[in-house]
């Protein structure tokens, strides 16, 4: 367990970040295979806890997850899971998934004992065997698991904090003191309130007095599309990261809209104009480092990021689409081989997703990208990620624009906001192969996300045959002027 002083990564700044995407895409496997060619590789940090239940539902292959609960600091917890979740057989290709526990607004400690365990073993499993470095990337817009999946990270000795999808300005903060094991407070944005919620998370009380700290503070990148929000975020010693990734809208899942009103062209898609893009000497000027995302993978791409002042790139798509990633491997070969075809359609969806921001969806055949297979599926929201606490009449509830509509309604939701809302939650899962099974035997269609720049594919894959992890590395390092572990 590493008890290093929180004085930061010691490590080498990386030019290369793998981008932390999806559920479950960014995998262990595929954050470890990048880290060990000298880069920073990283895990998805979102439903990490419904992750870790569903893989030991499934048997837990290879042993992975058992043997990362085993290197938990309090085997009493780790226990709690595996009595409840393993089942050595697997559950049978009928039986659904047994239900995780749902963090609120108002936090629940079966809920957050879950989520530090899956981000304890995503990450201890992605470090595990090499020296590399390993980040974790989070969606701010998930404001109740941030502190105990954060603290399960830290645990784990994560290298490096991602956070976008929202203002991460209490990222910093959070990530000192729980590197403390100290009490800390996360402020919950709840609809209709003028002040947010707190929530309160105490590391030392979880562990029953077992904390190993001081634990090694991470680095906290923020996750911005411009620079104005980067300035806002570093003129303050409390809300400032180490560093940023400018994120454009060309990067693949969920994307800022654009600046001013909402303009659809004549696919429905969202315009984006010069606004949008970021001012790079502005986020030169401010001394943190930063990384360009969206539309940078190619070693031109690299080698003109670090000529205008970047650290280096983000990269996504590309290891979406290799061995290591986690997306099932018949979906990988069917986004390479319509790629390769020119019949792939990724779409910039301004309301598939329910957080209103823009998404991006890979129209692939059997996917909830389908209208007929869209329609098929009964709105259920049974893992709430995406949820948004609301002060109603009858007090605080929790709703999402992809539930049932009548749900929705029923909670002061209008029901036009419910319109070509997909359920992200289930369908991402499902891209992992971890799909909830249905009465009648119906199981959840997948969801695919994947970036709108796929110009990488004809030179890592030129006939839409599989690549690596490593294959990526090095044929973007070329960008640096040398090759491999740069």
């Amino acid at each position: 367990m590493p008890q290093i002083p929180p004085n930061g990564t010691a490590a080498p700044r990386p030019w290369l970040i793998q981008g932390g995407m999806g559920v479950g895409v960014s995998g262990w496997r595929l954050a470890k295979a990048v880290s060990r060619e000298g880069q920073l590789g990283v895990v998805s940090g979102t439903a990490l806890d419904v992750v870790l239940a569903r893989v030991l539902q499934t048997g837990d292959p290879g042993g992975h997850a058992r043997r990362a609960l085993a290197a938990f600091p309090l085997p009493e917890l780790a226990r709690t899971a595996l009595d409840r979740y393993f089942r050595e057989d697997g559950t049978g290709e009928d039986a659904p998934m047994r239900p995780t526990p749902r963090l609120r607004a108002t936090g629940g400690a079966p809920a957050e004992i879950l989520t530090v365990l899956g981000n304890f073993a995503e990450v201890w499993l992605a470090k595990e065997g090499h020296d590399g470095i390993v980040g974790i990337n989070y969606l701010e817009r998930i404001q109740p698991a941030t502190a105990p999946a954060m603290f399960g990270a830290i645990l784990a000795g994560v290298d490096y904090v991602l956070v976008g999808a929202g203002v991460p300005a209490q990222i910093p903060a959070l990530a000192s003191r729980l590197a403390r094991c100290e009490p800390c407070v996360t402020k919950i944005a709840v609809a209709g309130d003028e002040e947010p919620l707190d929530q309160l998370f105490d590391p030392a009380a979880l562990l029953a007095g077992h904390a190993p700290g001081p634990l090694r503070r991470p680095d906290v990148l923020a996750i911005v599309s411009l620079p104005v929000l980067a300035a806002y975020l570093a003129r303050d010693e409390a809300t400032r990261p180490d560093g940023f990734v400018i994120e454009t809208s060309l990067a693949g899942g969920h994307s800022a809209p654009p600046r001013g009103p909402m303009k659809l062209d004549e696919d429905g898609e969202p315009v984006y104009g010069p606004r949008d893009d970021p001012d790079l000497a502005r986020m030169a000027a401010l001394g943190l480092p930063f990384w360009l995302a969206g539309g940078q993978a190619g070693p031109e791409a690299v080698a003109a990021a670090r000529a205008a002042g970047a650290a280096g790139v983000q990269v996504g798509s590309a290891f979406a689409l290799c061995e290591e990633s986690g997306m099932a491997p018949h979906l990988r070969e069917e986004l390479r081989g319509r790629a390769h075809a020119g019949t792939l359609t990724v779409r910039n969806d301004p309301d598939a997703s329910p957080t209103s921001f823009p998404f991006k969806v890979a129209e692939l055949p059997g996917t909830i990208s389908e209208p007929e297979v869209a329609a098929a599926r009964r709105r259920v929201c049974d893992l709430g990620f995406l949820r948004t606490p609301v002060r109603g009449p009858r007090g605080l509830v929790h709703r999402c624009a992809a539930e049932p509509v009548a749900a929705y309604v029923r909670k002061g939701g209008d029901a036009a906001d419910t319109k070509g809302r997909r359920c992200l939650c289930n369908g991402l899962l499902a891209t992992i192969g971890l799909a909830q099974r249905r009465p009648g035997g119906r199981v959840e269609p997948p969801l695919v996300t994947i970036g709108k720049d796929l110009s990488f594919l004809p030179r890592l894959s030129p006939g839409a045959e599989p690549y690596t992890a490593a294959e990526v590395v090095e044929w973007l390092s070329t960008g640096v002027g040398t090759p491999g572990r740069t």
